[in-house]
């Protein structure tokens, strides 16, 4: 496939500002693809394409991060690699965002609505509901924790199941946040009473620092847990369980879990906390 040789995970380890571009591209030749030949079902045909470019990558991924288990006995070395590989896949996930947010602000409004139709159904979902039960900072709280534990989940079900599925989960989270993105910035847009470049920078500036001071731990939590998921499935598939490494592989994904976890309570209190004090 020519989008699969684009890059491997070996490369994207030491050069992880690339995955960036590579995002932008996967998500740009989806977008227009489902907008001429689905404009129907676009929105969702969009993610679907994304995905099938980026799944050869995932896969890779999880395998070289499985074999990596098999060899490194040190588990603090373990996860310092796994970091490395957290690292190329959030500047992934960047790359999708600035993209999908990009042609959000660049198409016009029919071509939009059409491509992002269900994204925005969504977070009008997910404002009518926080706006119809909060009543407190600690309700937000942990609203919003159990909305992004019950997320993380899936991307550990996703992988364990399919292997590189994690990222079906990733790349529908960085639709919907540059659908939100969007509207932010042609909201912000809309109090200029003359546009020009510099303000579509810092609307953009602004938009994507609004989400990012939670998004970025947040998201790397989901990877986190896609990669858990995606070494015990790797494992099984090598039936590497079956051998003397079971415990080591156990413990591995255990601990890169668990780590998920933390840091999605960490991304939640700045959400909550941090997020509205600044925007």
């Amino acid at each position: 496939m020519t989008l699969e040789s684009f890059i491997n995970p070996f490369k994207a380890v030491k050069h992880p500002w690339v995955m960036f571009f590579v995002g932008a591209v996967y998500a740009t030749i989806a977008m227009f693809l489902a907008a001429i030949i689905f404009k129907d079902h676009s929105s969702l045909i969009m993610v679907f394409l994304t995905v099938l470019a980026a799944v050869p990558l995932m896969y890779k991924t999880m395998k070289m991060e499985e074999g990596a288990d098999m060899r490194i006995n040190d588990e603090v070395k373990l996860l310092k690699r796994h970091s490395k590989v957290i690292k190329f896949l959030l500047f992934f996930f960047l790359g999708l965002v600035v993209a999908y947010t990009f042609w959000f602000i660049a198409l016009p409004e029919s071509v939009v609505q059409s491509l992002f139709s269900v994204q925005m159904d969504t977070i009008k979902t997910i404002n009518s509901d926080v706006v119809g039960n909060v009543v407190s900072p600690f309700t937000v709280f942990l609203q919003i924790f159990l909305n992004n534990f019950k997320v993380l989940l899936f991307c550990l079900l996703f992988a364990f199941f399919y292997g590189a599925g994690a990222i079906f989960i990733l790349t529908w989270n960085a639709s919907v946040i540059s659908a939100a993105m969007g509207e932010f910035i042609k909201n912000k847009l809309a109090d200029v009473a003359s546009v020009n470049a510099v303000h579509y920078v810092q609307a953009f500036s602004l938009g994507l620092a609004r989400y990012a001071i939670h998004g970025i731990p947040e998201i790397g939590a989901y990877f986190i847990g896609g990669l858990a998921g995606g070494i015990i499935s790797v494992a099984m598939i090598n039936r590497d369980l079956e051998t003397t490494h079971f415990n080591r592989i156990m413990l591995d994904s255990i601990n890169l879990s668990l780590i998920a976890i933390l840091i999605l309570v960490i991304a939640a209190l700045l959400e909550v906390f941090v997020t509205p004090i600044l925007f």
